[in-house]
């Protein structure tokens, strides 16, 4: 194949699509419930012989797809188990797709393997089959600490489930766990989340994820409500709940490292860098998406499609990520984080039309240009904490606008 590169950021996309991924994502569909605000793929299980069933089944297509899958002689950093509710496995099904990733790429021996695992769903013999297994970082998706906003939004566990998977934990000593919270519910107030804050931080996890609400049209939730109008909060609270995260989890010692990611020193997400810094990454099971070869590729969403693409060879046919899509992936995602995008690493004509799209926002103050270094003049492109990041959308709009 002939490419022909006519700027510097033809030469980034084409760089990219060389580098070897050393991190993999893998999706578990099954779920107890579907909570009224998911729109991922997954599927609602029971306690019966049929659910074993389908269970085995999609693990046997799951280790199918890893073993179809050209190793690329580099050992994995990262692994993540996402879901749906991984914990709804038990250990030695767990056990047995680690396993074959193994086999099949290799992990490195400092590697990290993340696991989210749900209330509810796991004693202390579980945990401790998932450690031996492997796991040596745990995201507990908790969401509220408030009983009423848990049934509102169709969570399957209560706080005294949250209660005792946190005492597990502590218990066994895990050193690496995240919480996830969620804002802007229906019915949330300020000192809904503040409670919810103050709880968290008195748990002491080592990372927690801070998501708002976003309204998904097939969402039971995106079927209800209108964003904005009751029972949501407005945007003026949704946004006063995104200052008092950012206030509350920073005086509390933890690093606001991305737009809704917090964590305390050394314990930043490996994997979801690889997202946010635009790099490859390989993708398994119904739904999962992957950036391989400069190739960005979704599997089927339903599991009789995703038997079906199997089947049929598990080929992914799709065109390179062409540069101008490469340069606005790499500032959407790279802008995520509070250390930026570096401007050095575009073309100078790229560079200043960054800098005249963003004029308007860095005498607003949401824009930041940080120099790295005062003799080569190197300069990082980062949105402010908290208020640009609160306004990111505009910001990105603008950027791209200007490239499209």
């Amino acid at each position: 194949m002939t490419h022909t590169r006519s700027s510097k950021n033809d030469d980034l996309a084409y760089t990219c699509s060389k580098i070897i991924p050393t991190a993999a994502y893998i999706h578990i569909p099954f779920c107890r419930r579907r909570c009224y605000y998911c729109d991922f793929p997954i599927s609602v299980v029971g306690k019966g012989k049929s659910t074993l069933t389908m269970v085995e089944d999609y693990l046997a297509a799951l280790i199918k797809e890893i073993q179809l899958t050209h190793p690329l002689q580099q050992p994995l950093t990262t692994v993540f188990f996402g879901g749906g509710t991984p914990s709804l496995l038990d250990p030695k099904q767990l056990a047995r797709i680690i396993q074959a990733i193994a086999l099949q790429f290799g992990i490195a021996s400092n590697a990290e393997i993340s696991m989210e695992i749900d209330p509810g769903t796991f004693d202390r013999d579980r945990l401790l089959g998932y450690l031996a297994a492997g796991v040596n970082r745990f995201s507990l998706g908790v969401q509220t600490f408030d009983e009423e906003l848990l049934k509102i939004c169709g969570r399957s566990h209560t706080r005294s489930d949250v209660m005792q998977a946190v005492e597990i934990i502590q218990q066994l000593g895990i050193k690496n766990f995240s919480l996830d919270l969620i804002s802007g519910l229906p019915q949330q107030t300020l000192q809904h989340c503040q409670t919810s804050l103050q709880k968290a931080i008195a748990i002491a996890p080592q990372h927690l994820s801070c998501y708002d609400l976003v309204l998904e049209p097939v969402t039971a939730f995106g079927k209800q409500y209108q964003p904005g109008e009751t029972p949501l909060p407005n945007d003026d609270d949704t946004a006063m709940m995104y200052r008092l995260t950012q206030q509350t989890l920073t005086a509390a010692g933890y690093e606001h490292y991305e737009i809704s990611n917090y964590a305390q020193s050394s314990y930043q997400c490996r994997h979801n860098r690889v997202y946010w810094e635009n790099k490859p990454y390989y993708g398994f099971g119904m739904g999962a998406a992957s950036y391989v070869a400069g190739q960005r590729f979704s599997r089927p969403r339903t599991r009789k499609e995703y038997y079906a693409w199997l089947e049929a060879g598990a080929v992914i046919d799709v065109p390179e990520t062409s540069p101008t899509d490469y340069l606005l992936e790499t500032l959407m995602l790279g802008l995520r984080l509070a250390s930026g995008v570096h401007l050095e690493q575009f073309s100078p004509q790229v560079q200043q039309a960054i800098l005249s799209a963003i004029k308007p926002y860095l005498q607003q103050g949401w824009v930041k240009i940080i120099v790295k270094d005062n003799q080569s003049g190197k300069r990082k492109l980062r949105l402010s904490d908290p208020e640009g990041f609160l306004f990111s959308n505009p910001i990105l709009a603008t950027l791209f606008e200007k490239f499209a």
